[in-house]
Protein backbone atom coordinates (compact mmCIF):
# COMPACT_ATOMS: atom_id res chain seq x y z
CA UNK A 1 0.00 0.00 0.00
CA UNK A 2 2.24 2.03 0.88
CA UNK A 3 4.37 1.64 -2.38
CA UNK A 4 1.50 2.39 -4.27
CA UNK A 5 0.70 5.90 -2.06
CA UNK A 6 4.67 6.67 -3.59
CA UNK A 7 3.82 6.25 -7.02
CA UNK A 8 0.72 7.42 -6.94
CA UNK A 9 1.65 10.67 -5.42
CA UNK A 10 5.09 10.58 -7.67
CA UNK A 11 2.50 10.64 -10.73
CA UNK A 12 0.71 13.59 -8.75
CA UNK A 13 3.48 15.67 -8.51
CA UNK A 14 4.74 15.36 -12.27
CA UNK A 15 1.14 15.70 -13.60
CA UNK A 16 0.58 18.86 -11.77
CA UNK A 17 4.01 20.31 -12.73
CA UNK A 18 3.49 19.64 -16.42
CA UNK A 19 0.01 20.91 -16.42
CA UNK A 20 1.44 24.21 -14.63
CA UNK A 21 3.95 24.20 -17.43
CA UNK A 22 1.50 24.00 -19.84
CA UNK A 23 -0.38 26.66 -18.78
CA UNK A 24 2.46 29.04 -18.25
CA UNK A 25 3.25 28.59 -21.96
CA UNK A 26 -0.60 29.04 -23.15
CA UNK A 27 -0.97 32.28 -20.94
CA UNK A 28 0.01 33.81 -24.65
CA UNK A 29 0.81 37.91 -24.64
CA UNK A 30 -0.51 39.46 -21.42
CA UNK A 31 -2.05 43.33 -22.17
CA UNK A 32 1.15 44.41 -19.79
CA UNK A 33 3.13 43.24 -22.01
CA UNK A 34 2.02 44.72 -25.00
CA UNK A 35 1.55 47.89 -23.06
CA UNK A 36 6.11 47.51 -22.39
CA UNK A 37 6.35 46.38 -25.67
CA UNK A 38 4.42 49.25 -27.66
CA UNK A 39 5.28 51.94 -24.84
CA UNK A 40 8.75 51.15 -25.77
CA UNK A 41 8.67 51.74 -29.55
CA UNK A 42 7.25 55.22 -28.85
CA UNK A 43 8.82 58.64 -28.08
CA UNK A 44 7.44 60.91 -25.02
CA UNK A 45 6.35 64.58 -27.18
CA UNK A 46 7.54 66.60 -24.35
CA UNK A 47 10.58 67.09 -26.06
CA UNK A 48 13.05 65.35 -23.58
CA UNK A 49 13.89 62.65 -26.35
CA UNK A 50 13.05 59.75 -24.21
CA UNK A 51 11.55 56.49 -24.87
CA UNK A 52 7.54 57.01 -23.20
CA UNK A 53 7.43 54.78 -20.65
CA UNK A 54 10.55 56.06 -19.50
CA UNK A 55 10.26 59.49 -19.21
CA UNK A 56 11.33 60.66 -16.05
CA UNK A 57 10.25 64.17 -15.88
CA UNK A 58 8.31 64.54 -12.29
CA UNK A 59 4.59 65.42 -13.08
CA UNK A 60 5.27 65.10 -16.84
CA UNK A 61 1.48 65.38 -18.24
CA UNK A 62 2.54 64.45 -21.33
CA UNK A 63 3.55 61.06 -21.09
CA UNK A 64 1.49 60.41 -18.50
CA UNK A 65 -1.36 61.30 -21.02
CA UNK A 66 -0.05 59.29 -23.75
CA UNK A 67 0.37 56.21 -21.10
CA UNK A 68 -3.16 56.21 -20.63
CA UNK A 69 -4.37 56.72 -23.94
CA UNK A 70 -2.04 53.81 -24.90
CA UNK A 71 -4.03 51.87 -22.03
CA UNK A 72 -7.06 52.50 -23.83
CA UNK A 73 -6.13 51.59 -27.43
CA UNK A 74 -4.89 48.48 -26.17
CA UNK A 75 -8.23 48.31 -23.96
CA UNK A 76 -10.01 48.52 -27.61
CA UNK A 77 -8.64 45.55 -28.46
CA UNK A 78 -6.65 46.60 -31.30
CA UNK A 79 -3.39 45.33 -33.07
CA UNK A 80 0.17 46.75 -32.38
CA UNK A 81 0.32 48.06 -35.69
CA UNK A 82 -3.18 49.92 -35.37
CA UNK A 83 -2.28 51.25 -32.43
CA UNK A 84 1.19 52.54 -33.28
CA UNK A 85 -0.53 53.98 -36.82
CA UNK A 86 -3.04 55.57 -34.31
CA UNK A 87 -0.02 57.59 -32.10
CA UNK A 88 1.41 58.30 -35.83
CA UNK A 89 -1.37 59.87 -36.93
CA UNK A 90 -2.01 61.86 -33.87
CA UNK A 91 1.54 63.06 -32.89
CA UNK A 92 3.13 62.69 -36.19
CA UNK A 93 6.08 60.12 -37.52
CA UNK A 94 8.59 61.56 -34.83
CA UNK A 95 6.39 59.77 -32.03
CA UNK A 96 8.07 56.13 -33.33
CA UNK A 97 11.16 55.51 -31.44
CA UNK A 98 12.65 54.33 -34.93
CA UNK A 99 12.30 55.00 -38.15
CA UNK A 100 9.98 52.48 -40.46
CA UNK A 101 11.47 50.63 -43.72
CA UNK A 102 9.42 52.44 -45.97
CA UNK A 103 9.78 54.89 -48.19
CA UNK A 104 12.49 57.61 -47.73
CA UNK A 105 12.81 56.97 -43.98
CA UNK A 106 14.89 53.71 -45.19
CA UNK A 107 17.93 56.46 -45.57
CA UNK A 108 18.04 56.64 -41.72
CA UNK A 109 18.71 52.65 -41.89
CA UNK A 110 21.02 52.79 -44.62
CA UNK A 111 22.90 56.20 -44.64
CA UNK A 112 25.22 55.20 -41.17
CA UNK A 113 26.33 52.36 -42.86
CA UNK A 114 27.33 53.46 -46.26
CA UNK A 115 29.03 56.39 -44.54
CA UNK A 116 31.13 54.14 -42.64
CA UNK A 117 31.73 51.58 -45.70
CA UNK A 118 33.23 55.18 -47.65
CA UNK A 119 35.02 55.93 -45.26
CA UNK A 120 36.78 52.97 -44.48
CA UNK A 121 37.51 52.67 -48.51
CA UNK A 122 38.59 56.46 -47.88
CA UNK A 123 41.11 55.04 -45.16
CA UNK A 124 42.52 52.02 -47.01
CA UNK A 125 43.19 54.28 -49.83
CA UNK A 126 45.11 56.96 -48.38
CA UNK A 127 47.18 54.55 -46.52
CA UNK A 128 47.81 52.74 -49.46
CA UNK A 129 49.29 55.90 -51.05
CA UNK A 130 51.31 56.99 -47.90
CA UNK A 131 52.95 53.10 -48.28
CA UNK A 132 54.01 53.96 -51.79
CA UNK A 133 55.61 57.51 -51.60
CA UNK A 134 59.27 56.10 -51.94
CA UNK A 135 61.17 58.27 -48.54
CA UNK A 136 63.43 60.49 -50.30
CA UNK A 137 67.00 60.30 -49.79
CA UNK A 138 68.20 62.82 -47.76
CA UNK A 139 70.30 65.46 -49.89
CA UNK A 140 74.31 66.54 -48.90
CA UNK A 141 73.33 70.23 -49.08
CA UNK A 142 70.19 69.86 -46.11
CA UNK A 143 72.51 69.21 -43.11
CA UNK A 144 75.84 69.66 -41.87
CA UNK A 145 78.51 68.10 -43.11
CA UNK A 146 79.95 65.12 -41.56
CA UNK A 147 83.03 67.83 -39.98
CA UNK A 148 80.79 70.08 -38.35
CA UNK A 149 78.75 66.73 -36.96
CA UNK A 150 82.10 65.40 -35.42
CA UNK A 151 82.17 68.98 -33.86
CA UNK A 152 79.00 68.97 -32.49
CA UNK A 153 79.75 65.22 -31.11
CA UNK A 154 82.45 66.04 -29.50
CA UNK A 155 80.99 69.25 -27.97
CA UNK A 156 78.51 66.95 -26.32
CA UNK A 157 81.06 64.32 -25.01
CA UNK A 158 82.67 67.28 -23.54
CA UNK A 159 79.38 69.39 -21.78
CA UNK A 160 78.13 65.98 -20.76
CA UNK A 161 80.46 64.59 -19.25
CA UNK A 162 81.12 64.58 -15.29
Amino acid sequence: MRITRKIFNGWAVLLLCASVLLLMGASGDSTGQRFDRIGHNLMCTCGCGQILLECNHVGCTVSDGMRKELRLALDRGGSDDVVLAGFVAKYGPTVLASPTTTGFNRVAWIMPIVIFIAALVAVVLVVRAWKRRSPTPPSDSAGPASGELDEFRRRAREETSL
